[in-house]
């Protein structure tokens, strides 16, 4: 048979403030585990929070890199035309310089020919002005022999023409500036003179011309017909 212990109320009383207490304790035991996981979860995401600060500065510097490249190569690119520039204004300064040279040259050349076009036309000028004189110079020779044979009467008709005459050919011959060789009484010159004949004569030195058989002219430093003259000694 069971044996049945009497239960003090009192023992009752201790027994429930036992219980209560031991709820308390894992309450607080639970409240205090939960404020843990609860600050740890705080910190957690503290830590994982992105500072804007932070996010702002980020970007300014993928920004800054960014333009830093693009600088970068924009600088490159520029650097690249200078220099073709460069090298193409070199070309067309060698080219402007072998165009001078040559435009130089070709003044030269042409400053040469006008300087000999112009000798060779006074020359040809001078030349067709000395072949024609020499045609002339017979019919001054027939003007003046006429002369010697006309009548020395001033009044007579045909010595007036052939004396008007003959004085326009010689204002013309002035003109044109050929001019009659000195010869009687002057040095023999074989540039200007041709003996034909020698003589002697002690009034006369030697080597001058004692007469005159042709006149002779000039034409500037042109020769135009020497003079046939008579040398004594």
């Amino acid at each position: 048979m069971t044996e049945k212990k009497h239960v003090d109320a009192d023992d009752i009383e201790k027994a429930d403030n036992i219980v209560n207490a031991e709820e308390i304790v894992n309450a607080d035991d639970t409240e205090s585990k939960d404020s843990a996981e609860g600050a740890e979860a705080a910190e957690a995401g503290t830590a994982n929070a992105v500072d804007p600060a932070e996010t702002g500065a980020e970007h300014i510097d993928v920004a800054a890199g960014g333009h830093k490249e693009k600088d970068r190569k924009e600088k490159k690119k520029l650097t690249a035309e200078l220099a073709g520039l460069e090298a193409k204004n070199a070309e067309l300064e060698k080219k402007l310089a072998e165009e001078k040279d040559r435009y130089a040259r070709i003044l030269a050349e042409y400053d040469n020919y006008r300087k000999r076009t112009s000798r060779e036309l006074d020359g040809r000028y001078a030349d067709g002005k000395a072949d024609a004189w020499k045609g002339l110079l017979p019919v001054i020779d027939n003007f003046e022999r006429a002369l010697a044979a006309a009548p020395e009467d001033s009044d007579d008709p045909l010595r007036k023409g052939i004396e008007l005459t003959y004085r326009q050919f010689k204002e013309q011959m002035e003109k044109d500036g050929v001019k009659e060789i000195e010869t009687l009484g002057k040095d023999f010159d074989p540039e200007l003179h041709n003996a034909v004949m020698h003589c002697e004569d002690e009034a006369l030195g030697e080597n001058v011309i004692a007469d005159v058989f042709m006149k002779g002219y000039t034409l500037g430093d042109k020769v135009l017909r020497h003079s046939m003259v008579k040398v004594a000694n």
